[in-house]
């Protein structure tokens, strides 16, 4: 048995010896590499021997090919025919950006690499089942269907798998993706017959040891296991793993949308620019302004029709002079070439967002990593302010994996007995082995079997008539994917699809005349006609502006623990380490004056407002402060959704009354109540027993120890 063993500079071999000669000789004559990164040469031993690892470096630097050449070595000294390597990306971008190149390494060797995710053609998958390829690149959701599905002999295509490369292993571990990218690698496992190496690469993630053991699941403990980052200080939990990258960092404060636009077409004319927004509507709004502003400007987000999706992809290799705005779906390690700026309105939600993106930019020689920031309002201005401040003081998330993932236990046990023709009762567990969701996994499929979802003939689960009316649409399709998607309405114009909208914004409005405007692809368009039964409607481009966008945000709760307490403490004077415009340095001391008499720094404040509106401003995050309201009681309002500064007090209350309420709240936290319609958004939720699911969600909606904090603080009573 072995442990985690961090790998440090200088440890490994200096050479190219330990790579296949033909390997070597491409390095060397194809690629003209001199010799390989320290990553590269670090990880070839470790990967060689077998062990499971996690391979972290800062963006561009390497990871790939630190992953892929010792396993295309390790391959060629292998028997047997078919695929022998899957590499796993979170977003299908990054799978079609990679292929090119895996294509040529595998070639190299005499090998062969394909592309299966949910863009590729029956055709081409048929293909691929003929002609096993060495190397599989692919999607989790994708390694389920093949796993179900009565077309894929998965005994046999998966034979001779060997090991797995999860690429940006931090944006799964954080989600429920993850959970289920872990379950389908145990089922791997079992059909391949053998232990399948697990290789995750990151670039931002401040504990990495943590990352390495959950990514080995149930094979944690007893499989050897490195964190590989050489030259890079590998920090204590909640510390980021390297210094704040050399480069340009600026914050402005704009005011409004229309404003950025005006300054992103402005600046760096002749360059090509990457501007960050955190959410589909901003993305929409300020491609619209641009191109009237007469700047060439592609959009990308996930609601817009794939061709549109890869002109802006194929902007970054074609294009010059041009802006590409995006939200998070060009985040992921997308080779994004010579792009030269990248400008974030308003602030992401993660520092480690923050570092995928600024690490977009300073790949050329001599190029310089930069970022500007343009706050639209004070809010994203103080936003922006406390993310820069954390990142100034080395600070980056942990990757927290998402607790008590019931429902992806509950979608595992059907998803089996679709794979599998005789699942034992009592056997069933074997797939899953130590793996910890499925620990608890006794009362869910006694559940499956009571409610229908799961049949049992002789001691053996089948698929029961309960699964088939909930998930049986389209082949099971519903099963393969563990994220419940508000609904959405296809826009076309003739037979060409758009993208997808919001059926709100479709719906008669008595106040509007005319036919209703979108804003969809950077354009206006006006509908034509709605059919709501096939959930499509059609539209035709107009002139000018009008347009409205709008997305459900999918119930989002705020910003974390941790940036809304860096909120305050920017508020209590804190100035983030870059450089502020006069506008940002004017606009942050006005914020600062307005919220004099919600922030001190000896605690937190209770503030009883004119009108006997109690309020306690803790800044402690969404999560947090649910879990305090929660935990209050009687002593909290209950008609509220509490926000990340302050939760709303029972206006009886008052200074001496309150430290007794505080002092019992201490002694025991609660979890946050659950509503039905929120269980609607848990998928698979009608799979699980309601007080299971009511647990799951309350689990997610909780932040026990930001409460816990608040808690323990001295808080001041302030009255008007």
């Amino acid at each position: 048995m072995s442990g985690v063993r961090e790998v440090g500079e200088g440890s490994g071999p200096s050479s190219l010896d330990l790579l296949h000669p033909t390997l070597a000789h491409h390095v060397v004559n194809t690629l003209g590499w001199p010799g390989l990164r320290p990553l590269q040469r670090e990880a070839l031993a470790p990967i060689l021997d077998g062990d499971d690892t996690i391979l972290l470096a800062p963006t561009a630097g390497g990871k790939t090919e630190a992953a892929l050449f010792p396993l295309l070595t390790a391959m060629a000294a292998r028997t047997g025919e078919g695929l022998s390597l899957l590499y796993v990306c979170p977003i299908k971008a990054l799978l079609n950006n990679l292929l090119p190149r895996v294509q040529a390494y595998a070639g190299w060797m005499g090998h062969t690499a394909e592309l299966w995710h949910g863009d590729v053609t029956s055709a081409g998958r048929q293909r691929i089942l003929r002609n096993r390829p060495d190397v599989l690149l692919t999607t989790p959701e994708s390694l389920e269907s093949m796993l179900v599905s009565t077309k894929v002999d998965h005994r046999a295509f998966f034979a001779n798998l060997h090991g797995i490369v999860v690429d940006e292993v931090h944006a799964f571990a954080g989600d429920d993706r993850g959970w289920h990218l872990l379950a389908v690698l145990e089922r791997l496992g079992r059909v391949a017959g053998r232990p399948v190496q697990r290789v995750g690469l990151s670039a931002t993630v401040g504990n990495p040891d943590e990352l390495l053991t959950w990514l080995q699941g149930a094979r944690a403990g007893e499989r050897p296991g490195q964190v590989i980052a050489p030259g890079v200080h590998l920090p204590r939990p909640g510390q980021a793993p390297e210094e704040p990258p050399p480069g340009e960092v600026e914050l402005d404060h704009v005011g409004s949308l229309h404003n950025a636009a005006k300054v992103i077409a402005a600046l760096h004319r002749g360059e090509k620019r990457l501007v960050f927004c955190d959410s589909r509507k901003y993305v929409e709004e300020l491609g619209h302004a641009l191109r009237e502003l007469g700047v060439t400007t592609f959009l990308s987000h996930a609601s817009l029709a794939l061709d549109e999706r890869r002109r802006a992809e194929a902007a970054f290799a074609e294009a010059r002079d041009c802006v590409i705005v995006a939200t998070s779906t060009l985040e992921l390690g997308i080779d994004v070439g010579d792009l030269d700026r990248v400008i974030q309105i308003n602030a992401p939600g993660s520092v480690a967002s923050f570092l995928q993106r600024i690490g977009r930019t300073g790949r050329r020689a001599g190029g310089t990593r930069n970022c500007l920031f343009l706050a639209v309002d004070q809010s994203g201005l103080l936003d922006a302010a406390a993310l820069l401040h954390l990142w100034g003081e080395h600070w980056v998330e942990p990757v927290v994996p998402t607790p008590e993932p019931r429902h992806i236990v509950a979608q595992q046990l059907l998803a089996l007995c679709l794979q599998e023709p005789e699942v034992g009762e009592r056997l069933w567990p074997e797939w899953w082995g130590d793996l910890e969701p499925f620990a608890q996994g006794a009362p869910i499929a006694a559940h499956l079997i009571r409610e229908g979802f799961i049949d049992l003939d002789g001691g053996l689960m089948m698929i029961g008539p309960e699964a088939e009316k909930r998930f049986g649409h389209r082949h099971f399709m519903e099963l393969t994917s563990v994220f419940t998607a508000p609904p959405q309405f296809t826009a076309l114009h003739g037979r060409t699809e758009i993208g997808r909208v919001d059926p709100a914004l479709l719906a008669a409005d008595e106040k509007e005349e005319g036919p209703r405007r979108l804003l969809l692809a950077g354009r206006t368009w006006a509908v034509t006609w709605v059919d709501w039964r096939r959930q499509r409607c059609f539209v035709e481009p107009v002139e000018g502006g009008g347009g409205k966008a709008k997305w459900d945000s999918g119930g989002h709760l705020g910003s974390s623990h941790h940036l809304t307490r860096a909120v305050r403490e920017v508020l209590l004077g804190a100035d983030p380490k870059v450089r502020l415009t006069r506008r940002a340095v004017t606009a942050l001391a006005k914020a600062r004056d307005e919220h004099t008499d919600l922030v001190h720094p000896g605690g937190s404040v209770i503030v009883r407002g004119t009108g006997g509106d109690l309020r306690w401003w803790t800044w402690a995050g969404a999560r947090a402060n649910l879990t305090l309201a929660a935990t209050l009681g009687r002593a909290a309002d209950p008609k509220q959704q509490p926000g990340d500064a302050s939760l709303r007090l029972n206006a009886e209350l008052d200074p001496r009354t309150w430290a007794a309420v505080k002092e019992a709240a201490g002694e025991r936290i609660v979890l946050p109540e659950v509503s039905v319609r929120a269980l609607d958004g848990l998928k698979f939720n009608a799979a699980l027993p309601k007080h299971l699911a009511e647990r799951t969600l309350s689990a997610r909606l909780a932040d026990i120890e930001g409460a816990r904090t608040l808690l323990e603080e001295p808080t001041r009573f302030l009255q008007p």
